[in-house]
């Protein structure tokens, strides 16, 4: 990468994208924020991008050498966009990608599964992470967070299956390795805080930390789904709530030690996450 080459980084408002831009730019790397408004961000120029406008590809992609990829939001057939992005981003010159994807989703899979198979295919240094659930879903701005804060329940199908929570800074943490490391790590990553947890004892966290009584309320996988497609298309409504039914039996309960092994430091637990999320909200 030379001085006059720029990271792209789309969803760059985003969990991931905000915190992985301010570590880029704090590095005095160059950094194209891209998201649905051109927002000021220190250190970064900043563009319209929209994934389902390719009017806006192109100064996105105008010097850029390597991408950061978040998958349009709610979408349940993302490389009907990306994989066109992808195609036009190697044509101008990007060398590198990496994609946000989940754990729960291997290559080949459903959704942001297809883009995974594919970005082999295109590019010579790439990497796909795939984080397990965010810890930031029950303080940020995820609906979850919101049930907590409005009616101090969390809502899922998950039972008393366990989830190796992540804290989205170490992600970002990953992802500017990734993106910026002499070689790139050319597979999949999966990362996990250090510990799962269930979302009782999430719960259970949240009540000590903020102070207010938050529980989990179990619902059907069916009660899920419906659920959610009040507010989001009814297919990755599906989509979620078979996650939810996956984690009830145990596919998301493991750690990793990814995070250590990538940036050095380890992972930070879901307390630490709280207690630091709860500050910044006061």
């Amino acid at each position: 990468m030379t001085e006059s080459d720029a990271i792209l980084v789309t969803g760059a408002t985003g969990t991931t994208g905000s915190r992985l831009v301010a570590r880029l730019a704090a590095a005095g790397l160059r950094v194209t924020a891209a998201g649905r408004s051109a927002t000021a961000v220190d250190g970064a120029r900043a563009v319209r991008f929209d994934w389902d406008d390719p009017d806006t590809y192109g100064d996105a992609l105008a010097g850029a050498d390597r991408v950061y990829l978040i998958p349009p939001p709610g979408s349940p057939d993302p490389a009907a966009v990306m994989l066109p992005f992808l195609r036009r981003a190697r044509a101008a010159g990007v060398r590198r990608a990496v994609l946000l994807s989940s754990s729960a989703i291997p290559a080949g899979g459903p959704a942001v599964g297809r883009v995974h198979q594919a970005l082999p295919g295109l590019f010579d240094e790439w990497a796909v992470l795939r984080p397990s659930w965010f810890m930031q879903n029950f303080t940020g701005d995820h609906a979850h967070a919101h049930s907590v804060r409005s009616e101090g329940v969390i809502r899922t199908a998950a039972g008393e299956g366990r989830v190796g929570f992540v804290d989205a800074e170490d992600i970002a943490a990953v992802a500017f390795r990734a993106l910026t490391d002499t070689r790139a790590p050319n597979t999949d990553l999966i990362l996990t805080g250090p510990s799962a947890l269930n979302h009782r004892e999430v719960a259970e966290v949240l009540s000590e930390v903020t102070g207010r009584s938050v529980v989990h309320e179990e619902l059907t996988p069916e009660q899920m789904r419906d659920r959610l497609a009040a507010f989001i298309p009814a297919e990755f409504a599906a989509l979620l709530a078979d996650m939810d039914r996956a984690i009830a039996a145990g596919a998301e309960d493991r750690t990793t030690d990814t995070v250590r092994s990538v940036t050095g430091l380890p992972p930070l637990d879901f307390r630490a996450v709280a207690l630091r999320e709860a500050g910044r909200s006061r």
